[in-house]
């Protein structure tokens, strides 16, 4: 390479290649209706261990005292358990087509971060490429003018390994 090579574009000229940032769960946020709001906040909740917590107390209750209670104060027949089948059956069905709603939605609000993820990646690849082309005119320009001055270069490394 020549001492005379071109010259890789300023940090200004980089900066200024720079589209803006956006703020892309914002975006998204905006778009969405207030339905799939909804979803997403009961999907959200339904997946956390607070809600297990509170389904298992709630069934642990629930069958502890139609088990162990008196009979007459048992409102749900033991080992039948009809009533909180039902609950538990209606629960799950509404839960189930709402909680796909909410991944959905929360699938895409991730595949949106992650393709501005690589617009991300593929600026800083540009950035850092813009940097190594000033490493190499730099290094460029030092090979000139150690040559220039007449300093050997492979003699000095020599000297330095030994």
């Amino acid at each position: 390479m020549s001492a005379t090579s071109h010259q890789p574009p300023s940090v200004e000229e980089v900066i200024r290649r720079r589209r803006p940032l956006r703020d892309i769960h914002q975006e998204v946020l905006e778009k969405i209706s207030p339905l799939d709001r909804v979803a997403m906040w009961i999907t959200i909740r339904v997946g956390s261990m607070t809600f297990f917590l509170t389904i298992f107390a709630w069934t642990a209750c629930w069958l502890g005292w139609n088990l162990l209670a008196p009979p007459k104060w048992q409102f749900d027949p033991p080992m039948a358990f009809v009533f909180w089948l039902f609950i538990s059956n209606a629960i799950q069905i509404l839960l189930m087509p709402l909680i796909m709603v909410g991944q959905n939605l929360l699938g895409c609000h991730a595949e949106v971060r992650a393709e501005r993820d690589l617009e991300v990646n593929v600026r800083a690849e540009h950035e850092i490429e813009a940097v190594l082309r000033h490493l190499e005119y730099q290094n460029t320009m030092l090979i000139a003018m150690v040559q220039k001055l007449g300093i050997d270069i492979s003699t000095t490394r020599h000297n330095r390994r030994t």
